[in-house]
């Protein structure tokens, strides 16, 4: 074994492509759900706010079903023979997934059931069982029963037979295809499977499924003084009978059937918002991926289920408690209970920015760096209110990935339109699961008189680009003013989300960014870049190059650092690109909020890389590069991560931060900070599981975020009382001992 091992590791060393160098893409992503799930089961957390994370766990889990797992099973039926980079086949990589999703599942469920609930319930907000109501509250609920739920309903039985138009494709592993008279179940709605008796077929028995409707709330509201509610689906279970009269109910069973949500676009069509509309409608009729069903459904139930849907055991997930947590949700915004959630943030306004009247001349003076969710949203929204109405402004352009549902950045948008400025947004259509908001977005901008386009064929329009185009002066002069950022323009996530912008109005900036935007909406060649680098055209080269150049420079004497903070790392080039580095002595520190397939501290490969992960109360989103350039220091941001798909399919862009404010302030600060975190930080280990990274003994536990909070209050703002008690005054003096970088140079070197 020992000899194995040793021709194992000579032989990653010379071939960097060896499987044993790269991490599963699939069982990472789990890691990174367990560090989320870590979240919930830390008991230093508010209550709400546990409750919160398992309901991302949960949400999480549904999308990585819906997609990442139907993927694999996809390639099981077309490629089985097919590995993957790391060695794995796509079998191999199913039983992975089960049995690792299945431990955290039991964790989560453990919980919620044992922690979360239990103390919920003892602030006074109870999910309450049907058995467990009074005569007085059953009533209650009867009557609201029949008032609210019982006309909404449909109970579905077997269909005797169905036209071939509504035959869908079952997952191709499949042994069994879903049964074609079985009733059809949508994707991710609760429903409950009802048995009902029938002498005539005691082996077979009769059976409907009733769809829990989302039109009605899934949490019923007992009245009275407390907060004490019943699932939607247990009131209906409850009075199941008078849906089937003179039939007898022999089971009522609740569950939740997860399909294939994978869209497959013919990216040369020549209308892709219709075709694109077509597609959404299919995803009701993907192949079933998963199933979860209540942990009491009877054995033959089950089986009913899985013979008329067509699934494999794996397939199969029994929950104890509520099935589709999501639905709890409603109880973290119940505004009698604010300390059972983190304490209210409001994040300041940049002080450069604060009290001017003329933000433009604000963006003249100097280049301005936001830092979302520390720093305010409101600025961006700001700019484009104010440019919407100049009449200095002659054109707007912009691209959205994704906004909120009641979105300031259209309205904006669209008000300038009808103010007469030539209005250009680039919006993507196929942004997952915001496919149909995004519809609706293209239509009102259109008719409010915007040119509305849709990116090139085959390319997500992922970069986050805004340009206006304003007249200075009596002689007409243009001057252009550019935000350029890491995540979307979504006022909502963006307090949620960490994310960086850049407000400028250098004329090469300008001058590339209205090159970007012609070759969003003209679809042409990639022009000559003076300081974009643009996926697909150059930009794994580009950072391939950085990372070579950094190698280059590197010497055991004098070793060359690359500090990275993205969200995902997943391209086999650049990782190579960065064990070359690590062989040259350059020493890397890689913050990776989720997706690492990276393996460090491999001898003789990656021995000088670090890889750490940052969980905390925001979603770590930012894309910020450093290379030390032989001391010519140089910072990037980017909308993209280092993966394939954002390198290949995608519109994304890398710029520098020329201003040297600005970018020591990303080095010292923003980039670096992170790899002071002891409280949040976890640290990937060489076999692909994280530890959870400590404070040496005596030393104060840093969290990072906190330390951003207090940063911005105390830069722009001012220290609230809850950041200035107990813990938030510490977090105070070492924002402040940490703004000499001295702390930070030692993290670095």
């Amino acid at each position: 074994m020992a000899l194995q091992q040793q021709q194992s590791t000579q032989t990653d060393i010379e071939d960097l492509r060896h499987p044993s160098l790269y991490i599963n893409r699939e069982l990472s992503w789990l890691e990174f759900n367990q560090r989320v799930l870590d979240q919930a089961l830390d008991p230093s957390k508010p209550w709400l706010e546990r409750l919160k994370f398992l309901i991302i766990v949960s949400t999480n889990l549904d999308e990585f079903f819906r997609i990442r797992v139907a993927g694999v099973q996809r390639q099981l039926g077309s490629q089985p023979g097919k590995v993957s980079r790391d060695g794995m086949t796509a079998e191999e990589q199913l039983a992975a997934i089960d049995e690792r999703a299945r431990r955290m599942i039991r964790e989560q469920r453990r919980c919620l059931l044992e922690e979360v609930l239990p103390a919920l319930a003892r602030r006074g907000i109870r999910l309450r069982s049907y058995q467990d109501l009074d005569e007085a509250q059953r009533d209650w609920l009867h009557t609201e029963f029949h008032r609210q739920v019982f006309p909404v309903l449909t109970p579905l039985a077997p269909r005797e037979e169905v036209t071939r138009g509504q035959q869908v494709e079952p997952p191709p592993e499949a042994t069994a295809l879903e049964t074609v008279n079985f009733p059809h179940v949508r994707n991710r709605t609760v429903n409950l499977l009802v048995m009902l008796g029938d002498e005539r077929a005691p082996t077979s028995p009769p059976l409907a499924v009733v769809e829990v409707p989302d039109s009605l709330p899934r949490l019923f509201r007992l009245p009275g003084p407390g907060h004490d509610y019943v699932l939607l689906d247990e009131v209906i279970r409850s009075h199941i009978g008078e849906l089937f009269p003179g039939r007898q109910v022999r089971g009522c069973h609740t569950f939740c059937l997860s399909r294939d949500a994978d869209l497959e676009l013919d990216e040369e069509v020549e209308d892709l918002l219709e075709t694109l509309q077509e597609e959404l409608r299919k995803r009701e009729w993907g192949g079933p991926v998963r199933i979860e069903v209540s942990a009491s459904i009877a054995d033959e139930a089950l089986e009913r289920l899985r013979a008329g849907l067509g699934l494999q055991e794996r397939q199969i997930y029994r929950l104890a408690g509520p099935i589709r947590l999501q639905d709890l949700m409603l109880l973290f915004g119940l505004p009698e209970f604010s300390d059972l959630r983190y304490p209210a943030y409001t994040p300041p306004v940049i002080r450069p920015v604060q009290g001017r009247d003329d933000l433009f001349g604000a963006i003249r003076e100097r280049d301005l760096l936001l830092h979302h969710p520390y720093e305010s949203f409101e600025t961006v929204m700001r700019l484009l209110d104010d440019a919407a109405a100049d009449p200095d402004v002659l054109a707007i352009k912009q691209t959205l990935y994704r906004t909120s549902g009641d979105s300031p950045i259209v309205s904006a948008l669209a008000r300038a339109a009808r103010n007469g400025k030539q209005v250009t947004v680039v919006i993507e259509l196929r942004a997952r699961f915001d496919e149909a908001r995004n519809i609706g977005w293209a239509h009102q901008l259109e008719d409010a008189g915007a040119h509305v386009v849709f990116g090139p064929p085959g390319l997500k329009a992922h970069c986050k680009a805004l340009l206006i185009v304003r007249r200075e002066d009596e002689e007409g002069q243009l001057r252009r003013y550019v935000h350029l950022g890491t995540g979307n323009y979504h006022p909502a996530t963006a307090r949620l989300y960490t994310d960086l912008g850049l407000l400028t109005c250098r004329p090469e900036f300008g001058e590339d960014v209205s090159r970007l935007f012609n070759l969003l909406t003209g679809k042409g060649e990639a022009p000559d870049w003076q300081v974009l680098t643009v996926a697909p055209h150059g930009l794994r080269q580009r950072t391939v190059e950085l990372i070579d150049r950094e190698a280059a420079l590197s010497s055991p004497a004098r070793p060359g650092r690359i500090v990275a903070r993205l969200n995902q790392l997943e391209d086999p080039e650049t990782i190579q690109a960065l064990y070359r580095a690590s062989q040259a002595a350059v020493r890397i520190h890689l913050i990776v909020r989720g997706v690492c397939c990276l393996r460090p501290g491999r001898p003789g490969v990656s021995e000088n890389i670090t890889v750490t992960s940052i969980v905390g109360r925001f979603l770590e989103h930012s894309r910020a590069f450093y290379f030390q350039n032989g001391g010519d220091e140089e910072v990037y941001l980017s909308s993209a991560d280092w993966m394939r798909r954002n390198f290949d399919r995608r519109i994304e862009t890398m710029f520098p931060v020329l201003d040297p404010r600005l970018r020591d302030r990303l080095r010292d600060e923003i980039i670096g900070v992170g790899l002071a975190d002891t409280e949040q930080a976890y640290s990937l280990r060489p076999d692909g599981l994280y530890d959870r990274v400590c404070s040496r003994t005596g030393e104060p536990a840093m969290n990072s975020q906190d330390w951003f909070i207090v940063r911005a209050l105390a830069e722009h703002g001012e220290v609230t009382t809850e950041m200035a008690s107990g813990r938030g005054s510490d977090m105070l003096d070492q924002a402040e001992l940490e703004s000499s970088s001295r702390q930070v140079q030692d993290d670095l070197g």
